[in-house]
């Protein structure tokens, strides 16, 4: 098997370590650079989730309150219904960076983040395949799968936790048993960021299984725990479950998952991410293109594989197919065995060889290029403006409309977050919340004209609706003698009903 390395980045591939400076400022820190400042350029577009905003409201109402969410308090369909901020830890690291520094410092939250993500993967897959050149090829080209669903959102920090969970194990499997003990205290704060915890669980599982038994069937082996080796993994985990309960809400976090798996099939079924991929796109082609790419190399080079990353890279194949959203496990999956094929024929990194200075150079241009490029606050307030419904919020604020007010499902959470409870909405992406009291297929059935569309709105008692400004919806509010537009801009309208607006004036 072509794996003997144990530590990370530039001692990978030499029989003794570098100074520190040179550990620093080697070829293989350089490269993390490049992977960065490549994820950079298309981060910079500021293309974030419609979800961070009602995500910041909730972090800052808890630094306000000091006090968590049971109940719902921005809608006007299910107020007052039981509900718990799942992610709660994270949403107020979102809403301390927006409070000191405004959507600059989200950019820089989102590129710090990735910066993150990059090193640890590059790490992951350097530790496993002993060639940090070959883990740069593989992450160069795996990593722009991710970036789609890399969006400013809790979620983030889940898939940094669950990489470094990759790295802890992988070490912990060449014999760094004291790098099991980061896992508790790990998943302490895991549980309290977001709910892709269970994906930690699930390859803590596989590891501990893959070895309790001893394997040589042809390319693939398991190698047994030592009696040791499975009483510290036994206890990590352990100690892994009682941290879970530590939440403010008891256990229920631990259950989040669960729900969103077997109680949300709306909320599956119509979210974007949540769908199967999309092999007739590029991004769907690319990732077959990659399956049959491993096929044929293993095929041909007959590479042997350990149990536990060959049922990762199966599990991160099957999990991606069904969910375009799970090419996120997909990437950290399956990129160490990419790597371990290329470190066949890429030879590997010699410090001897090493141009210090010119790595020194180079990063330096990385950085100063980040800086150059960094949008500035007028760029990304002209970047939300043409996104989500500004111009139309403040009209919202200088001129109140009827309510209850109807909104798009996309600017439910920019609604949360600008107008501060002064006008609550009729969803927003809480969708778990919206489909369990049945708000979530009401408003799909409004926002696709369905034929109950029109008396939904009134059984609603909808006055005001506020959508985007090509959605079907706006066709039929323009032609109805019931409603008048009263606002309109190149992203959003705004609809009132005639009578009401008529009783309003007199």
């Amino acid at each position: 098997m072509n794996s003997n390395a144990s530590a990370i980045p530039t001692s990978l591939e030499q029989t003794s370590p570098l100074p520190a400076w040179k550990e620093v400022l080697s070829f293989p820190v350089m490269m993390v650079f490049l992977l960065v400042g490549g994820m950079f350029m298309p981060l910079r577009s500021f293309n974030v989730d419609p979800d961070v905003w009602w995500h910041i409201k909730v972090g800052a109402t808890i630094l306000a309150t000091h006090h968590l969410p049971t109940t719902d308090p921005y809608s006007f369909t299910v107020h007052g219904s039981p509900w718990i901020a799942y992610e709660w830890l994270g949403e107020m690291l979102l809403a301390v960076v927006q409070h000191a520094w405004g959507l600059p410092g989200l950019m820089a939250l989102a590129a710090v983040l990735t910066a993150a993500i990059m090193f640890a993967l590059y790490t992951l897959v350097t530790v496993r395949c002993g060639n940090s050149k070959a883990a740069f090829v593989a992450c160069a080209v795996l990593v722009p799968m991710i970036y789609p669903s890399c969006s400013l959102r809790p979620q983030m920090l889940g898939y940094l936790f669950l990489v470094l969970t990759l790295i802890v194990l992988e070490r912990f499997r060449r014999g760094h048993t004291g790098a099991l003990w980061f896992l508790p205290p790990l998943f302490l704060v895991w549980i309290n960021t977001h709910g892709s915890f269970v994906l930690g669980l699930f390859a803590l599982g596989v590891y501990w299984a893959s070895g309790l038994v001893e394997i040589h069937w042809g390319d693939l082996v398991a190698k047994r725990w030592t009696s040791a080796q499975r009483l510290h993994l036994e206890l990590t985990a352990l100690l892994i479950l009682v941290a879970l309960t530590i939440t403010p809400y008891g256990t229920e976090l631990c259950l989040y998952p669960l729900n969103m798996a077997f109680a949300q099939p709306i909320n599956v079924s119509n979210i974007q991410e949540w769908q199967v991929m999309p092999f007739g796109e590029f991004f769907g082609k690319l990732f077959l293109l990659l399956i049959l790419a491993f096929v044929l190399a293993q095929v041909a080079l007959r590479q042997t594989w350990r149990l536990e990353e060959l049922v990762l890279f199966l599990a991160g194949v099957a999990a991606a197919c069904m969910h375009v959203r799970f090419v996120l496990v997909f990437v950290p999956f399956s990129a160490p065995m990419f790597a371990t094929i290329l470190a066949r024929w890429i030879p590997p990194y010699d410090p001897a060889k090493d141009k210090y200075a010119l790595n020194v150079v180079l990063m330096a241009l990385f950085v100063g290029g980040i800086v150059w490029f960094f949008p500035s606050r007028a760029k990304l307030d002209k970047i939300v403006e043409q996104k989500w419904p500004v111009r139309a919020v403040a009209y919202l604020k200088q001129h109140p409309v009827p309510r209850p007010m109807y909104n798009t499902y996309g600017y439910g959470g920019y609604l949360v977050y600008e107008l501060d409870g002064q006008n609550k909405t009729f969803i927003d992406g809480r969708g778990d919340l919206f489909e369990r009291m049945g708000v979530l297929s009401d408003y799909l059935t409004i926002a696709r004209l369905g034929v109950a569309a029109p008396s939904l709105l009134n059984a609603y008692g909808i006055q005001s609706c506020i959508i985007e400004h090509d959605e079907p919806l706006r066709t039929f509010l323009g032609n109805s003698p019931d409603w008048q537009i009263v606002y309109s801009d190149n992203v959003s309208a705004i609809f009132v009903r005639k009578q009401t607006r008529s009783a309003a004036e007199n």
